[in-house]
């Protein structure tokens, strides 16, 4: 099966499935596993975001949102010399990839396209399942499933019967976006208890006071879509009265794929390091 992944979680899953030789395409957000990189280049974003802080990207990404404007482009010319015979894209966010609603005039007719929308962790755990069976890899799909659930579980149970501090999630940084979808479960499996985030539900922006008035005891910034390095660039200025971890929020939290285990073993580190082993992963702490 010739394969073009729009999304970077897609991706992640596919290189998990062994099915890296399928994939024929993808967009410029997919950098993971490194090799994926020397695949064409099907879609690339129009905003480029080097040196701009978050509350600049933050301006232009609400600017094209009101005036209709995707972020995004794809090579309708690129998409029919591959001549896929799946496009995997989404529809739960139109900054974080490209969307269905970009390819309506570059995919070639007779395409099939599938569109992943996990909200939570079972559906994050479920789409993996279900792409391993579009893809004819059934069996792969339900073991890598089936690790990803084992792994968050033992986690859970490692924390099991500790106090839980309570942890705000920023998916963004200025402004600050309350974390929702599978995050705050991923901080309950932790340890934690989650302050402010809708779990299964959009994010959404608030302010660093409000976030300071909700008296947690630890904020994580995982900003959507910055590795550790450019969230970390941009929250050095942050000088918040509570104790704030920046972590690689594109590997580990916001994707939906099977990294977000690692990234539920982190947070555990994070909230019990008395419990829980330190798994490795980068954070810093402001």
């Amino acid at each position: 099966m010739r394969v073009v992944s729009l999304l970077p979680s897609a991706t992640d899953v596919i290189a998990e499935l062994g099915l890296l030789d399928d994939l024929v395409g993808i967009s410029d957000d997919c950098n993971w596993p490194p090799e994926v990189t020397t695949k064409p280049l099907v879609a690339r974003t129009r905003l480029d975001a080097s040196g701009l802080t978050s509350a600049e990207i933050d301006r232009l990404v609400s600017q094209a949102a009101s005036e209709s404007h995707s972020l995004y482009a794809v090579d309708a010319e690129l998409m029919d010399e591959l001549h896929p015979d799946l496009v995997i894209t989404q529809d739960l966010c139109t900054v974080c990839a490209v969307s269905s609603g970009d390819l309506a005039t570059a995919c070639p007719i007779g395409t099939e396209t599938y569109s992943m929308n996990p909200r939570t962790l079972g559906d994050v755990i479920e789409s993996i399942v279900e792409l391993g069976r579009r893809l004819g890899a059934d069996a792969a799909a339900r073991r890598v499933a089936e690790r990803m659930r084992a792994a968050i579980e033992k986690t859970h149970a490692d924390v099991a019967g500790l106090d839980r501090p309570r942890v705000f999630v920023a998916e963004w940084i200025e402004p600050p976006y309350c974390a929702g979808h599978w995050l705050p479960e991923m901080v309950a499996a932790a340890g934690g208890e989650p302050v402010l985030g809708r779990p299964g539900e959009l994010s959404f922006p608030t302010t660093w006071d409000a976030v300071v008035a909700a008296r947690p005891d630890v904020i994580i910034v995982a900003a959507c879509g910055f590795s550790l390095r450019d969230a970390l660039e941009r929250a050095r200025e942050l000088a918040l009265p509570v104790r704030t971890v920046v972590v690689d929020g594109d590997a580990h939290f916001s994707r939906p794929a099977p990294r977000l285990a690692d990234g539920v073993r982190q947070l555990a580190h994070l909230l019990h390091p008395g419990a829980v082993a330190d798994p490795g992963l980068p954070y810093a702490i402001l």
